[in-house]
C-alpha cells in the first residue's frame, strides 16, 4: 500500500476497503485489539518514500491531520489544489479524495496524524452525521480550509506531534492510552480554534438526508427507502451527497449505525442479537459479518478490548 499525506506507510494500519466506479481506492482504518486508533507518521526530505505512480489518488473511511513543519509543495482535496506551506495544518476528512504527486513527498517536513472518533473521549457517541457541527472537528468542515498557525507557537505543535508520537510507540506503558487521549483532543481543540469563527450554512439537501438517516437508522432501512422517503431515486440521491459530503447514502447509514454499535457494546451487556435489533442490522451473524468487515475485529473481541481499557 502507499505512502501518503493521508494514508500511513506500509505495516500501518490502514488498508484498501473498496474502489469507487471512477477507479478511486478507499481505504478503512483497521483496528489493531489492544491500541487506541490513532496513528502517527513524520513525512521527511530524507526519509525512504516507497514509489507511488504519477498522482496517487485515494480516498479514506478516517480523519486526518497533517501539520506542514517545512513548505512541502501541494496536493489536492477533491480536485482543488492546495499548498503545503509551513505552519498549516490541514484536515482531511472521511470521503474526500486525496491527490499527492510522488515527487512531492521528499520535499519538506510535516507529520499526519490519522485516526477514528473512538480516540478521543468527547467524540466516542458522537453522531457522523454531527461531525462537522462539534467544535472539536471544527477544521474538517468543507469550507473551513487549512488552519494556519502563528510562528510563535508552531514549535508547540511539533512537540505535541513528538509527544503523541512517543506515547504510540509504546502503548503498553502505564497511562499511554490516556496520554494519548489527551494529546489528540489538545491537538483538535487547538486546529479548532484555527477554523474561521463564522462556519458556512449547512447545505439543506444534507441536512434533510442525515435528520431521515437520524430518525431511521434504527429501523432496517435501506439507502433506497431513505432517498424515496425525500422524494429522490436512490442513483440521484447517492450521486448528489457523493458530491457533496464525499461519501454515498448508504455510507452515512452505514457509518450512523456502526457508531451506535460501538456505543452500545462498549456502554451496556446488551448481546449481540440485542445490539443487531436496535441498530436496525438483521440478527448476531449479520452484524458480526459487517463490524468484521469494517474493523478486523469481532464484536465481542472489540468490546473486551473497549472494557479492558476502562
Amino acid at each position: 500500500m502507499g505512502h501518503s499525506l493521508a494514508i500511513d506507510s506500509p505495516g500501518r494500519p490502514s488498508r484498501l476497503r473498496t474502489v469507487r466506479p471512477d477507479g478511486t481506492p478507499v481505504y478503512r482504518y483497521r483496528q489493531r485489539p489492544g491500541l487506541p486508533p490513532v496513528s502517527v507518521i513524520r513525512l521527511a526530505a530524507e526519509a525512504d518514500h516507497p514509489s507511488l505512480p504519477p498522482d496517487h489518488r485515494h480516498a479514506h473511511d478516517f480523519l486526518v491531520l497533517v501539520y506542514v513543519e517545512e513548505d512541502m509543495g501541494s496536493f489536492t482535496v477533491d480536485g482543488v489544489e492546495r499548498r503545503l506551506c509551513a505552519g498549516e495544518v490541514h484536515a482531511v476528512s472521511p470521503g474526500q479524495v486525496i491527490g499527492v504527486p510522488a515527487a512531492e513527498l521528499g520535499r519538506g517536513r510535516a507529520w499526519s496524524v490519522a485516526f477514528t472518533p473512538d480516540a478521543v473521549p468527547a467524540l466516542t457517541s458522537v453522531s457522523p452525521l454531527a461531525w462537522t457541527h462539534h467544535p472539536l472537528l471544527a477544521l474538517f468542515a468543507s469550507s473551513a480550509g487549512p488552519g494556519r498557525i502563528a510562528e510563535p507557537d508552531r514549535a508547540n505543535w511539533s512537540a505535541w506531534l513528538a509527544d503523541l508520537a512517543e506515547e504510540l510507540a509504546d502503548p503498553g506503558r502505564l497511562g499511554a492510552r490516556e496520554a494519548v487521549a489527551a494529546l489528540l483532543t489538545r491537538l483538535l481543540v487547538a486546529a479548532g480554534r484555527l477554523a474561521p469563527s463564522a462556519p458556512a450554512p449547512p447545505d439543506p439537501l444534507v441536512e434533510r438526508v442525515f435528520a431521515e438517516i437520524e430518525a431511521t437508522f434504527r429501523e432496517p432501512v435501506s439507502a433506497a427507502d431513505v432517498a424515496r422517503t425525500l422524494g429522490y431515486t436512490p442513483g440521484h440521491l447517492t450521486t448528489v451527497l457523493r458530491r457533496r459530503t464525499g461519501r454515498p447514502l448508504l455510507d452515512w447509514i452505514t457509518e450512523r449505525r456502526m457508531t451506535e454499535v460501538r456505543r452500545l457494546l462498549r456502554e451496556t451487556d446488551l448481546s449481540l442479537d440485542a445490539v443487531a435489533a436496535r441498530t436496525g442490522l438483521r440478527d448476531a451473524t449479520y452484524l458480526v459479518r459487517r463490524f468484521r468487515e469494517r474493523y478486523d475485529i469481532t464484536p465481542q473481541r472489540w468490546r473486551r478490548t473497549q472494557r479492558a481499557w476502562s
